[in-house]
C-alpha cells in the first residue's frame, strides 16, 4: 500500500511540474521546436540516474526500494513525458519538417542518454 501512495504522490508532483516547466520553456523558446519536452525530458533523465546511482550506493534496503518508487517511478514518471515526445515528433513529420524531426529524435535521444550517465556519475564521484 505504501508503495502505491509513494507512486501516486510523486507521479502527482511530476505532472504538476512538467505541466509548469515545459510552460514555462515554451513562454520563453517558443513553440515552433519542442524545446519544453526536451528540457523536462532531460531533467527526468538526470534525476533517474541520480536516484538510481543513490540507491545503488546505499544498497537495498526498505528505504531505498522506497525512494525509487517515489523518485523513479513517482516524479520521473510523472514528469518526463515519452508520449508527448512521440506526438510531437509526429506532428513535425505531419507538417514535413523533416529535419525538425530528425532533429528532436537525435538530440532528444543523446541528451538524455547524457543526462542519465552525468547523474549517475555525479553521485559516484562524491561517494568517494
Amino acid at each position: 500500500m505504501l508503495a502505491t501512495v509513494l507512486v501516486f504522490i510523486g507521479g502527482a508532483l511530476g505532472s504538476m511540474w512538467r505541466f509548469w516547466w515545459s510552460g514555462w520553456v515554451a513562454e520563453r523558446f517558443g513553440e515552433t521546436f519542442p524545446f519544453g519536452t526536451l528540457v523536462v525530458n532531460m531533467v527526468a533523465s538526470a534525476l533517474i540516474g541520480l536516484t538510481s546511482a543513490i540507491a545503488l550506493h546505499l544498497g537495498s534496503t526498505e528505504t531505498t526500494v522506497e525512494l525509487q518508487q517515489f523518485f523513479m517511478v513517482g516524479i520521473c514518471g510523472g514528469f518526463s513525458t515519452f508520449s508527448s515526445f512521440s506526438l510531437q515528433t509526429w506532428n513535425l513529420i505531419l507538417e514535413r519538417r523533416w529535419l525538425a524531426a530528425i532533429a528532436n529524435i537525435v538530440v532528444s535521444t543523446a541528451v538524455c542518454f547524457a543526462a542519465v550517465a552525468v547523474g549517475w556519475q555525479v553521485i559516484l564521484l562524491a561517494s568517494f
